[in-house]
């Protein structure tokens, strides 16, 4: 008989209150813990979820340890053998730290002050920190530069306490540029000067461009300060400060290899990644006009192509709703080369988009079995698409695509764009916008009609499907694409209401109409069904035909509370949620657009 094995992982679920661990501190105190050892794993094809803070309690002592629940993951275990744990591996054969939740850039900066450490016993340290360029990180930058001491002070408390510790001068030395589509030099040359550390980091420009190319910086700046970390025989260390993923994600592999080359570890401080999409929606407002406008910023996805589909049944997506895991470029990036990557808290005042204010923590232990596999872009693909199962999924996503988003998604159709709002306030004006999104909206009924039976078609083979990610991301496809249908028919009941029965608004000088989700369907009255059946060629009688929305609506929630019981704390059971509590039904409401929007040409720069 076949023997299972599994591998026990303890976690504490609970965390405790803020006051139970906050005191003052009136002496400043090196650390008693400070370990040599990397923050690394052995390397292994998967890549680590984001790890939960984990406080220090006496564990008999603790109620959480009352009735600890015991849940087996059932995934892949990609342990090393015994053999291998007791032989030296060397930091070649160590990978980085893929999720370390921290508190803040204060917490951050001191684990970074560690590992510098950790470097500075066997050599002296060049480290390149690498700052983003655009707007919507200006607080990050300025929060940095008020923190940047704790680096070099908690080295000379390392080196005034640790007896092991290599005394020298200039141990560690520190170079500041930044990054937008071009690589800028901030400091002349690295120094140990904290002054003119900060002094550089408060000098950084906002480029304009829109592009940022986080793998060419790291790249390019690994290639120009080689020949002076060699020279004087330090070891090399890159920090990326960004809250985006880079638009350059082709030269991934490139940055891989330069860090690899040198041995230089890079450690990202950056943000959780939008879940299965690469871009996040912000909030900017013009400050000549006082307009507020909606830019994305690239932020995502947590995998190397997407694995959801990039559609709302309406139009692209718009959403921000969490991964549970970082952007798959920084985090590749820091794990194959011995990095950290530092998970930031999500406050973000300028996010916006369903799901932006949606809870961020996920179950660190369901979240075991989702991990986004950390491949090169060509091996993820080959391995994708010799599974029926998943390369029949990823030509639904792609058949569905309406984003142009040529690096992750080899081809899109605009033509899936229904418009939502701006429509026409004058009945002829609305009558006209409405005609040409019936024919899209009919189009679009007609794409899923070939989409679902090719996701039926493989639904045999899920149980086969050995990852947890693909499992859920079929799940929630088909879900979703059963919800899109009855979606685009209320949509066109809508439009014929707002045609024939116009409503009364309220709202004071209103200018155009724009439509909503509802948790009310319209069930068509017989004189309204009469219209639709000469339109669109129904062939039902009115019974029959509201019978099937029924059944319909009915079969979308069943998938939807499927998805929501059999992969319960994830985000695909969180956008179940989110789309079952936003209704089925779509409806129109009046609203007040300030005319200069359409009167001044507003120049959105790059956040």
């Amino acid at each position: 008989a076949r023997q299972f094995e599994l591998a026990v992982e303890t976690i504490f679920s609970e965390r405790p209150l803020q006051e139970q661990y906050d005191r003052e501190l009136e002496e400043t105190q090196f650390s008693p813990t400070l370990s040599p050892v990397s923050g690394g794993v052995v390397s292994t094809r998967i890549g680590a979820s984001t790890a939960p803070e984990v406080s220090r309690v006496r564990v008999t002592e603790s109620t959480v340890m009352t009735n600890p629940t015991v849940q087996a993951v059932l995934s892949d275990m990609s342990l090393p053998s015994d053999k291998l744990l007791g032989e030296d591996l060397g930091e070649t054969e160590v990978t980085g730290e893929v999720g370390a939740i921290v508190d803040g850039y204060g917490t951050a900066l001191s684990r970074l002050a560690q590992e510098l450490i950790r470097l500075m016993r066997k050599q002296r340290v060049l480290v390149i920190w690498l700052f983003d360029e655009s707007e919507s990180m200006q607080d990050d930058q300025q929060q940095i530069r008020e923190k940047f001491h704790r680096v070099y002070e908690e080295l000379g408390l390392a080196q005034q306490q640790d007896a092991k510790f290599k005394h020298g001068k200039e141990l560690l030395l520190t170079a500041v540029e930044s990054y937008g589509s071009d690589l800028r030099e901030l400091t002349r040359y690295p120094t140990g000067d904290v002054e003119q550390i900060t002094t550089a980091i408060a000098a950084i420009p906002i480029d304009h461009s829109g592009t940022e190319n986080m793998c060419l910086a790291v790249r390019e700046a690994i290639r120009k300060y080689r020949p002076t970390a060699l020279r004087n025989r330090r070891r090399m260390a890159v920090v990326v400060v960004s809250d985006e993923s880079g638009d350059d994600g082709q030269y991934l592999e490139e940055a891989i290899d330069e860090a690899q080359r040198i041995r230089a570890p890079v450690y990202v401080l950056g943000r959780e990644a939008i879940f299965g999409y690469p871009y996040a929606p912000q909030r900017w407002r013009d400050p000549e006009t006082g307009l507020t406008f909606w830019p994305r910023i690239r932020r995502g996805p947590e995998t190397a192509f997407v694995e959801c589909l990039q559609w709302d049944g309406l139009r692209a997506r718009a959403d921000s709703y969490p991964s549970g895991f970082g952007p798959y470029e920084q985090v590749r990036l820091a794990r194959e080369t011995g990095g950290i990557f530092f998970s930031l808290p999500w406050e973000e005042r300028a996010l916006v988009g369903s799901g932006y204010n949606e809870q961020r923590r996920f179950n660190f232990l369901a979240m075991k079995e989702y991990q986004p596999l950390l491949l090169p872009r060509h091996s993820y693909a080959r391995e994708r698409d010799t599974s029926p199962f998943r390369a029949t999924l990823w030509k639904v996503i792609v058949r569905l695509n309406p984003n142009d988003e040529s690096v992750l998604l080899p081809a899109h159709d605009p033509q899936l764009n229904i418009r939502r709002h701006r429509y026409g306030f004058d009945p002829a004006a609305f009558r006209a916008d409405a005609a040409q999104q019936i024919r899209l909206a009919s189009r679009a009924m007609s794409l899923i009609e070939q989409a679902l039976p090719m996701l039926e078609s493989i639904a045999p083979l899920r149980a086969a499907e050995a990852a947890q990610r693909w499992r859920a991301a079929f799940d929630l496809a088909r879900a979703q694409l059963v919800c899109f249908r009855v979606r685009l028919f209320q949509f066109v009941l809508a439009v014929d209401q707002m045609v024939n029965n116009r409503p009364v608004t309220t709202i004071a000088n209103a200018n155009e109409w724009n439509l909503r989700y509802s948790r009310r369907t319209i069930l068509p009255d017989e004189v309204q069904f009469v219209r639709l059946k000469q339109a669109f060629g129904f062939h039902e009688i009115r019974s029959e035909y509201l019978a099937l929305m029924s059944a319909e609506e009915r079969r979308a929630k069943e998938l939807f509370e499927r998805v929501i019981r059999e992969h319960p704390k994830t985000p695909w059971a969180q956008r179940s949620r989110t789309t079952l509590q936003s209704g089925f039904g779509i409806e129109f409401s009046a609203n007040h657009r300030d005319p200069r929007y359409w009167q001044h040409q507003v120049s959105v720069p790059n956040l």
